[in-house]
């Protein structure tokens, strides 16, 4: 099987009734300091305000009744975790949950509210566990990217932009395993091929630029990132391939950066967004995309779920 835009646009029309149409943007205001003119898609207003709700929904509708019943489970650094726990609240059903202990406290508590069994552990052990609970209880297991159910989900948010705006000339979005990136560039590169797609990855965790550098899989040295939602240290087996046809080019953004345009989309265009999305910001303010005032550039803002108590972090960054 691989990824076509059929499968995206039925999986549009199948989570249709669970997500929220996301509104696309212009945002004058960060035309001066990022030198173009600068469009949002806004999936920070998302429902579990991140675009995760979109892979996850789409995989678990697709599931026989059978499996619903037994239960679901996943491991995530909180989005993906928070989407399939939001479904399964949605659909009746059971939702474990296995997060890492360095995850944002915000995230997982979210998780708990909605219901789903949470359970903590190391960051380089989660799908080793998730794994061997999912064969002890029979659970079918929920991947946070490398899975073609997922992937058309995720999609969705390619499928939207295009027909929200043509005549954009580049859309930047956060890569980790890929899954929005591959399926939002298959989707943006079958229906606008004119329109450049790039990922926004950390420096710390550069598994993209690093993988399409050697032409194949390949894992990085895990390091801390102020970017949560971006710690996978490979990219997703099915989504490189696709990266590799459709995407552009990656950016990697310093911690620095990354933090620079989270306080610049709060600050001038007053939105609050996770570090995971505000990383498109940080591409362009560090410089890693040449575009002049006349380009029309698309950030996808994809998750706005971070504590007050992270905003610290802000108070003496300057862009």
């Amino acid at each position: 099987m691989t990824l076509t835009l059929n499968y995206i646009e039925e999986a549009a029309e199948r989570i249709a009734p669970y997500i929220q149409r996301t509104p696309l943007l212009r945002m004058n205001n960060l035309d001066p300091f990022l030198g173009c003119e600068i469009y949002l898609k806004m999936e920070s207003m998302q429902k579990t305000n991140a675009f995760k709700i979109r892979g996850a929904m789409n995989k678990i509708l697709q599931l026989p009744e059978s499996d619903l019943e037994k239960g679901i489970i996943t491991t995530s650094s909180g989005n993906h975790g928070r989407a399939v726990a939001f479904a399964a609240k949605q659909l009746g059903i059971h939702a474990t949950v296995v997060v890492p202990e360095s995850g944002s406290k915000f995230k997982a508590d979210a998780i708990e509210a909605l219901g789903a069994e949470l359970l903590r552990c190391d960051v380089r052990e989660r799908f080793e566990v998730t794994e061997a609970l999912a064969e002890k209880y029979d659970y079918t297991y929920i991947p946070p990217f490398d899975d073609y159910g997922v992937m058309a989900g995720q999609g969705t948010v390619g499928l939207e932009i295009t027909s929200q705006n043509e005549a954009l000339d580049h859309v930047i979005m956060p890569a980790s395993g890929g899954g929005l990136l591959a399926s939002s560039s298959t989707a943006i590169k079958l229906t606008a091929p004119d329109m450049k797609v790039y990922g926004a990855e950390p420096a710390n965790l550069p598994r993209y630029t690093e993988s399409l550098a050697k032409g194949e899989v390949t894992a990085v040295t895990r390091k801390e990132t102020v970017a949560d939602a971006l710690v996978t240290s490979q990219p997703g087996t099915r989504n490189f391939p696709i990266v590799k046809e459709y995407v552009d080019g990656m950016m990697t953004v310093s911690e620095e950066f990354i933090l620079k345009g989270m306080k610049l989309l709060m600050m001038e265009a007053k939105i609050v967004t996770e570090p995971s999305s505000a990383i498109t910001a940080g591409a362009l303010l560090e410089g890693s995309l040449d575009v002049s005032p006349e380009d029309k550039v698309c950030l996808v803002i994809s998750g706005g779920n971070v504590g007050l108590d992270f905003m610290e972090k802000l108070k003496y960054i300057h862009y």
